[in-house]
């Protein structure tokens, strides 16, 4: 079954906007042939959520304009404290649908390292972006989602690490949504090739109230053998805006893949967070905290899948929902026939601070081969009286006492940012959040 949408740009302006952007023709051509499939291409089916009826196509602009940062001075108040002074080497800004700011160290450089905006990746680093642009790892024609979001692509970031490479600082883009008709197609790349590492750090963050904004990410994480990438992402979307969230990643031989996600958006969201554990001796650990309030509804879904023998997939997700919200935890730890001696664990637990607050942890082990371990945990349920006992017996007020509890429970995903600013930043949303 299919969901049929009226799209809101035809074939003809998308290869015009691609022509006038300047890439390359086989993304041209890209782009055109996921319009054309996305009529027939099924929605995504995350479970125990129905989007039928959420609104992902309605809108009018695909670009528009915003004016660049000259320097780090010019940005907003919201944004200044996100840039950590001592880690300020290499940023990239995106403004709305615009890069708005770029620094990368001359020593990044010196070492091949690439840091650029979508758009100059595909006019300048052409070839290289089309080995990695949706072909191994998030597929054009996986979904309606999918093929919409590489036919309306209007932003995001290109980060190419050599062999060899370790990057010893840590890469942060900024993703601004400051104009409430922005709607937001961004699509990252992080590619860190044989024995290289890498630590990336992203924020979505909306300065605007949004009536009705679009925002459909991709993100796509290639590791290669004995490469290490580390991915840690805060969402911080406005309540009007409807996300769809698909970062995937792909780990080779003795690689790992360690993602670290705060999603504190506002709006209606769903999250698909993958790692194909391809390679003998992978590893993959996936630690996801949310937060939801108000009436909005959020799905998650982490899957860890095992090809590669001796591979190492955990799932860590701890979500607090209060007031009205629904928040689902889908976890799937999946180990392949002849994936032998591999080793998958995740745990799942859900705070619920109201009595209309709905939430829902479903681990699920689907195991295709004798020689392994796996197991799991899951949760839903009030603050554990028994820890709120024992700090007010020290004299600690009630409301100090959860705010407490709470901030334990959601510390696994904080502890782990490597940038001072947004793991403050994330501290101060969860408390905004929760309060």
């Amino acid at each position: 079954m299919t969901t049929e949408m009226k799209l809101p740009f035809d074939q003809e302006y998308i290869t015009s906007f691609s022509k006038e952007m300047g890439e390359p023709e086989w993304l041209t051509e890209l782009r055109v042939q996921s319009l054309e499939k996305a009529d027939t291409l099924p929605m995504p089916r995350p479970d125990k959520t129905k989007i039928n009826k959420w609104n992902f196509t309605h809108f009018n602009k695909l670009i528009v304009k915003s004016d660049e940062f000259k320097s780090l001075e010019e940005l907003p108040e919201a944004v200044k404290p996100l840039i950590d002074a001592d880690h300020s080497n290499s940023v990239y800004i995106q403004r709305n649908n615009k890069p708005a700011y770029l620094k990368l160290s001359a020593e990044l450089q010196e070492k091949g390292v690439i840091f650029t905006d979508m758009y100059t990746a595909s006019r300048m680093h052409g070839d290289l972006l089309k080995k990695y642009f949706m072909q191994s790892a998030v597929k054009a024609d996986e979904n309606k989602l999918t093929a919409l979001h590489a036919a309306f692509l209007n932003g995001g970031a290109f980060l190419y690490v050599p062999k060899n490479v370790t990057i010893e600082e840590p890469i942060q883009a900024i993703f601004l949504h400051d104009d409430a008709e922005a709607n937001l197609f961004n699509h990252v790349i992080v590619a860190a090739e044989d024995n290289s590492s890498v630590v990336y750090v992203e924020n979505y963050i909306s300065t605007v109230d949004s009536a009705d904004s679009k925002v459909n990410i991709v993100s796509e994480v290639i590791a290669g053998a004995n490469a290490r990438i580390q991915y840690g992402a805060v969402d911080t979307l406005a309540k009007g805006v409807t996300a769809y969230v698909n970062r995937k990643g792909l780990a080779g031989r003795d690689a790992q893949i360690e993602w670290a996600l705060g999603q504190m958006n506002d709006g209606n969201t769903i999250s698909e967070n993958v790692t194909l554990l391809q390679g003998d001796g992978s590893y993959g650990d996936a630690k996801t905290v949310v937060v939801g309030r108000g009436d909005q509804v959020q799905n998650f879904t982490t899957k860890i899948i095992h090809h590669g023998k001796n591979s190492e997939g955990f799932i860590l997700k701890h979500g607090v929902v209060k007031e009205s919200a629904t928040v689902i935890f889908n976890g799937i730890g999946k180990i392949e026939q002849g994936a032998s001696k591999s080793n998958a664990e995740q745990e799942s637990r859900v705070l619920m601070l109201s009595e209309k607050a709905r939430g829902d942890a479903n681990p699920i082990l689907l195991i295709d081969e004798d020689d392994v371990t796996a197991g799991h945990a899951a949760s839903v349920g009030r603050v554990d009286p028994g820890q709120l006992y024992y700090l007010m017996s020290r004299g600690i007020p009630q409301a100090e006492a959860e705010r407490l509890v709470i901030h334990g429970f959601l510390a696994p995903v904080v502890n782990v940012l490597p940038i001072e600013g947004v793991k403050k930043q994330l501290v101060e949303v969860i408390e905004r959040k929760v309060k």
